[in-house]
């Protein structure tokens, strides 16, 4: 992750406007906002989202302002430019390193920082992200978040809302597809069906329980297929045996190993 403060030239003060977030594996930008941000200072395309009193810029509108600070990919002169300042491919961010942010239409520009150089006020933004989720029956999901808080949510009631999430309400087979976001900014069903972390903080049933319950379980409760023969005195070829047979069930299977609620392997032992 690379952070990067939002500057303006012209400011004498220094201050710092927004803050850049890149994540270089996913290649995903955010943009978080100050909560004393001035619409009036702010960069015009992220200012509609104080309005709305909003703090945190999406992906879709954080890499569009980063767009709009460098070289389209449609430049005829696209191949020279590339050459030129040694690049092999089209790369956003380091297209945007290169002036360190700057373009001509405005006069910002970006400052390396460090995650200890943000405010309070967004190192708290961060512990309301999403840690993890899992899908449940029902159309149902369980989200972690990162200040270990746990939350119940109906998937129907925060999907149906927006038509765009219609095929994931119809199909269990997408709905268990769902994913946390690049830097837990939310929940998402592939690139553009996403849900922010904000208004999942804000919502569902606190379920009082944590991530480190669920861990505990799964390290004391689940067994693999080695583990399942010592557990009923046999060799991996029963074990195998009996799952072909319907009479063990495993949770998770991989062509060289299974996972077993070791429950049910015990309870087996009572037959």
């Amino acid at each position: 992750m690379k952070i990067f403060a939002v500057k303006d030239e012209t400011d004498t003060t220094k201050r710092t406007l927004a803050w850049l977030i890149y994540y270089e594996m996913d290649k995903r930008f955010y943009i978080e906002l100050p909560d004393d941000a001035d619409p009036w200072e702010t960069p015009l395309l992220l200012s509609s989202f104080l309005q709305r009193g909003e703090r945190t810029v999406n992906a879709y509108w954080s890499r569009l302002w980063v767009q709009q600070r460098i070289v389209p990919s449609d430049r005829q002169n696209l191949g020279q430019i590339l050459k030129e300042n040694h690049l092999d491919s089209y790369d956003e961010f380091e297209l945007l390193m290169l002036g360190s942010g700057r373009c001509a239409q405005d006069d910002y520009y970006l400052v390396p920082v460090t995650e200890s150089d943000l405010p309070d006020s967004v190192l708290i933004r961060f512990e309301k992200r999403v840690e993890d989720v899992i899908p449940l029956a029902g159309k149902h999901l369980l989200i972690f978040f990162r200040d270990g808080t746990v939350k119940k949510y109906d998937g129907n009631v925060i999907l149906e809302k927006d038509v765009s999430f219609a095929p994931v309400l119809k199909s269990e087979e997408l709905f268990q597809r769902v994913s946390v976001q690049t830097g837990g900014y939310g929940i998402c069903w592939g690139e553009n069906l996403n849900v922010p972390d904000t208004a999942l903080y804000d919502g569902g049933k606190i379920v009082p329980l944590s991530l480190e319950d669920f861990l505990n379980f799964v390290e004391n409760r689940v067994v693999n297929t080695t583990e399942a023969a010592e557990l009923l005195e046999c060799s991996r070829q029963n074990i195998e045996d009996l799952t072909r047979r319907g009479k063990l069930h495993p949770i998770k299977a991989t062509p060289k190993n299974k996972l077993f609620l070791k429950s049910e392997i015990i309870q087996r032992k009572w037959h």
